[in-house]
């Protein structure tokens, strides 16, 4: 498993759209990044952090922890 990807492979691979995450960047939010040149590049721990921070609570989910 590779230590970073590229939005493309977040995209394939979480599902979250890079345009999305373009658009998160240029507001300088989102997950952390680095840029190589003209490359963005993702830490895939970080990525991930971000990605499971906040959760959608569901009914059922709300009820589990009870």
């Amino acid at each position: 498993m590779s230590i970073t990807i590229t939005p493309e492979q977040a995209e394939e691979r979480y599902g979250t759209n890079r345009g999305t995450l373009a658009n998160l960047r240029n507001r300088k939010q989102g997950p952390p990044y680095l840029k190589v040149g003209r490359k963005v590049l993702y830490p895939v721990k970080d990525f991930e952090a971000w990605l499971f921070s906040n959760p959608v609570k569901t009914t059922a989910s709300m009820e589990a922890s009870k």
